[in-house]
């Protein structure tokens, strides 16, 4: 699959997670995405006696996706992009 519009993912990833900036700072669209996603799956944003695994991660994030309101196409973008970067954790 190719991702056209990375600018426009950060934009929808951003909506579906309130309290979180993914500023750019000097960083493209895709870097920032794709760090974020990896951060996310890693549980790096919580402290590390609470963190869970990478696949219950993917799961929660999988569903928070689906549940979200985002547009089908983006949804269907991201679950994909979750899917590469876990696959590149193993």
């Amino acid at each position: 699959m190719e991702i056209k519009d990375f600018d426009l993912l950060l934009t929808e990833y951003r909506s579906i997670w309130n309290h979180r900036l993914l500023e750019n700072e000097g960083e493209s669209s895709e870097v920032v995405l794709r760090e974020a996603i990896k951060r996310e799956l890693l549980d790096e944003n919580s402290h590390p006696r609470i963190r869970r695994n990478k696949y219950e991660k993917y799961y929660l994030a999988i569903r928070r996706l689906i549940n979200s309101s985002l547009e089908p196409e983006g949804k269907l973008t991201l679950i994909h992009l979750h899917d590469e970067i876990i696959a590149s954790l193993d």
